[in-house]
């Protein structure tokens, strides 16, 4: 991977509006952390105090410098040269540049452009993006490029393209799935986005993109499942699942197809979302041997799940998702009206949602996590991701909802931290660069001045809620340093720029966020 040696010719040591702070600095010569507690991502407990060097890009050393409450012996530390940059992080935690396993960057319907999204996801210390389809694939690769010349405030991206995405015709062979995968590796793709076929087109795309290296994610799609599910796609050879889908119909005993009302219509919204919460309870219970048989072979294949579960949660808590307090500040309008209930939006499935379809929902969810803390436990790699940009789920603040759930899921907060990083690496074949603090790394990591281990909100941008022994409540937390390939963004800085676009937008359109059906 190239290292970022330009400087950010646009941004690095421009001044903002705000207090005349800077969003952006570097990279450095040198960079030295001191005095900081390090969540290194692979799972070990926090340590420190330690001095963490990075030269050009490169952590080059690990120095424990102390004991917790004991005076540090300075001439012990390592020495910043000339022309190096230090930063005191006494009380602060540091840990691995997070990744989001399934960012979408903006949309055209949603109004969200790149520079929203990606100053929102490094404001909460997301370093690398794996997008799954997007706008387009010139587009996402254009923005790869810039991003890794330092051209963009922007974090590293790994691109996947839709499956027969830009192809002469819709693909019907096994011969034109392999020459659309072949195309697509020519331009430049990291992978590809499934979201199913018929099986002799799916077993020829996989086999050629394996062939080829690149990476692989299927979001099974209810209109493919029945003939093609989770562990169909193992078994050819995919890298990730996204989702859920396809794996309660790998867990099938007594049906090939889940319970479909007989008015079902894929189209409606409201049956297609409402469906899917009956759909764990169809599948094997827990434990059972054929649910431990679907498992343990999807541990003997290597396969990586990527549950996005927040993603899904307005199913379960509607009124949760579309009042989180970051909605006023950090939404825009084109978003929030994108969110709206409608008969045509993706994901707007809010036609009548109520009591029933959240019970279904919890129930869902218990099954699902069940099966995802335990795929974990027998040894299985669990990674992040939050596909933003759709039902209330807003981009960075999504992402940090996701650690929250997999903690919910019974992931210890190591583990969680690791699932965010190291697992992601794993997954990218990138754990060799990025994944870990580690010496020989790159130097993606996050400064944040509260233990997220404690508590998990400390990561959010609007911080966490606390009160002082003097009775007063405070804001606690909120990333406050992402460094992305040695370059330090200043995440507080970071979103008072989203607030400002918001306030923009907002007061071009003399726009207020409404809840819907109030006028």
């Amino acid at each position: 991977m190239k290292h970022k040696i330009t400087l950010l010719l646009i941004f690095i040591f421009s001044q903002s509006l705000f207090a005349q702070e800077i969003s952006a600095e570097g990279p450095f010569d040198q960079l030295i952390i001191r005095g900081v507690t390090l969540i290194n991502g692979n799972g070990s407990p926090p340590m420190g105090p330690v001095d963490v060097v990075v030269e050009k890009n490169i952590i080059s050393k690990i120095s424990v410098v102390g004991y917790p409450g004991v005076k540090i012996n300075e001439e012990s530390r390592p020495e910043l040269l000339d022309g190096g940059r230090e930063i005191d992080a006494h009380g602060m935690y540091l840990l691995p540049g997070f990744i989001d396993m399934h960012g979408h960057i903006g949309g055209v319907s949603q109004g969200a452009d790149w520079d929203y999204v990606f100053k929102l996801w490094l404001a909460h210390g997301v370093t690398t993006v794996r997008e799954p389809s997007g706008r387009s694939r010139a587009w996402a690769l254009d923005l790869k490029k810039k991003s890794a010349n330092n051209e963009i405030i922007a974090p590293r991206i790994v691109q996947y393209t839709g499956f027969g995405s830009g192809f002469k015709i819709p693909i019907s062979t096994k011969e034109e799935a392999r020459e659309w995968v072949r195309e697509n590796a020519k331009a430049g793709s990291d992978g590809i986005k499934f979201f199913g076929a018929a099986p002799k087109i799916m077993e020829a795309a996989l086999d050629e993109n394996n062939k080829l290296g690149l990476g692989s994610a299927c979001h099974h799609a209810q209109l493919s499942v029945a003939r093609w599910n989770v562990l169909h796609s193992a078994r050819a050879g995919l890298t990730t699942m996204e989702h859920w889908y396809g794996l309660p119909e790998a867990l099938f005993e007594d049906r090939t197809v889940q319970d479909y009302p007989l008015d079902y219509n894929y189209q409606n919204e409201q049956h297609r979302f409402e469906e899917a919460g009956k759909l764990w309870e169809q599948a094997a219970a827990p434990y059972s041997n054929h649910w431990n048989l679907v498992m343990e072979e999807l541990l003997a294949l290597d396969f990586t799940l990527d549950p996005t579960f927040n993603i899904y949660e307005a199913s379960r808590d509607l009124h949760r998702a579309r009042r989180a307090e970051w909605h006023e500040d950090y939404t825009l309008p084109s978003l929030w009206r994108f969110y709206q209930p409608s008969k045509i939006s993706h994901g707007s499935y809010w036609h009548f949602w109520g009591t029933e379809q959240e019970i279904n929902w919890k129930k869902n969810f218990d099954l699902w996590m069940t099966f995802v803390n335990e795929y974990k436990n027998r040894g299985g790699r669990v990674t992040t991701g939050s596909d933003s940009g759709f039902i209330f789920q807003l981009y960075g603040f999504a992402y940090v909802r996701e650690l929250e759930l997999l903690r919910e899921a019974g992931f210890h907060p190591l583990e969680v931290i690791r699932s965010a990083t190291l697992n992601g690496a794993e997954a990218l074949k990138m754990d060799n660069q990025i994944g870990s603090i580690e010496v020989g790394k790159l130097a993606d990591m996050i400064l944040v001045d509260s233990n997220p281990l404690e508590n998990l909100k400390v990561l959010y941008g609007t911080g966490a809620i606390k009160l002082t022994e003097e009775n007063e409540v405070v804001r606690v937390g909120g990333v406050k340093y992402t460094i992305s390939d040695g370059v330090i963004y200043n995440a507080k800085v970071l979103l008072k720029e989203v607030k400002a676009m918001v306030e923009e937008a907002k007061k071009k359109e003399n726009f207020t966020i409404k809840q819907p059906g109030v006028d």
